[in-house]
């Protein structure tokens, strides 16, 4: 979708509209898992070359019927000259615009609409509820196909409790917004990017391995982590946001029978990662 509006955008400013909440959190109360939190999206979305993100209040939104959707933001307010939606997408309130909604009022209203079908990939519609069932799953590879990039999750490096730099491997602990789910449990390959917030300034990207897990070996009965270690070498990262992009699973999160057999296999955790990256850059 994006790419179509960059190609009809013909000079114009291209505009994605997006919303600050989960509808269905507004809703219901309880929304599904987020894939990616609004300041990642609207990151996300300036790297794809459009022009701007338009980033509307859902609680205010949601009540306004669907004609007042269309003259009060469409036209009046973005004086737009051509939309794009999905065929299914409906809007206003009781959710009764609808593509052919717009299709009237753009033939009225002096601006064009286009609906586009769901892609379809791997067996089956691409959506965003498949997209979460293969993160929960673990499935990151599955995940990029459908996303049509590597699955990424932003957040703040955050202070933990330092264990992994006393058996020789620091990590970056990473704290995610709230409504956000990392992948299942386990280990895996991943770039890590650190981002600016401020200037929207990004770094190389850096080779790690990650661990999203509770750390059963020790006991620690912690809530879910992510910790990142960099295959480059440790630095001081803290309160900085740092993006992790996943590219590979390479195992189950396991209990170990000591600190010797897990510091054995994160060394062969580090030297798979290595291979994937080598791979990846003689291919």
């Amino acid at each position: 979708m994006i790419r179509r509006l960059r190609e009809r955008a013909g000079g114009r400013p291209s505009v994605v509209v997006t919303f600050d909440e989960h509808p269905r959190q507004v809703l219901t109360g309880s929304g599904p898992p987020l894939l990616t939190s609004l300041a990642h999206r609207v990151l996300l979305l300036g790297r794809s070359g459009i022009d701007g993100v338009v980033v509307l209040p859902f609680r205010e939104v949601m009540t306004w019927t669907a004609d007042r959707f269309i003259e009060e933001f469409l036209v009046e307010t973005l004086g737009v000259s051509w939309v794009l939606v999905g065929e299914d997408h409906r809007f206003g309130k009781n959710r009764k615009g609808d593509l052919a909604l717009l299709k009237e009022r753009g033939q009225a209203g002096d601006f064009q609409v286009e609906g586009i079908a769901l892609e379809q990939a791997l067996g089956g519609s691409i959506s965003s509820t498949a997209i979460r069932a293969a993160v929960a799953a673990g499935e990151v590879e599955r995940a990029a196909e459908l996303l049509g990039r590597p699955l990424s999750f932003l957040g703040e490096v955050v202070h933990g409790d330092h264990r992994g730099r006393t058996i020789g491997f620091p990590t970056a602990n990473l704290a995610l917004a709230p409504g956000v789910s990392a992948p299942a449990l386990g280990v895996y390959v991943a770039e890590a990017r650190v981002v600016e917030s401020e200037t929207g300034v990004e770094e190389p990207p850096l080779p790690a391995v990650v661990n999203v897990g509770r750390r059963p070996t020790f006991k620690a009965n912690d809530p879910d982590l992510i910790e990142a270690h960099l295959l480059t070498g440790g630095r001081d990262l803290y309160g900085q946001e740092l993006e992790l992009s996943f590219l590979r699973r390479l195992r189950d999160e396991r209990v170990f029978s000591g600190v010797d057999e897990l510091v054995a296999q994160i060394q062969r955790d580090v030297g798979a990662a290595r291979e994937f990256f080598a791979l990846q850059h003689t291919t």
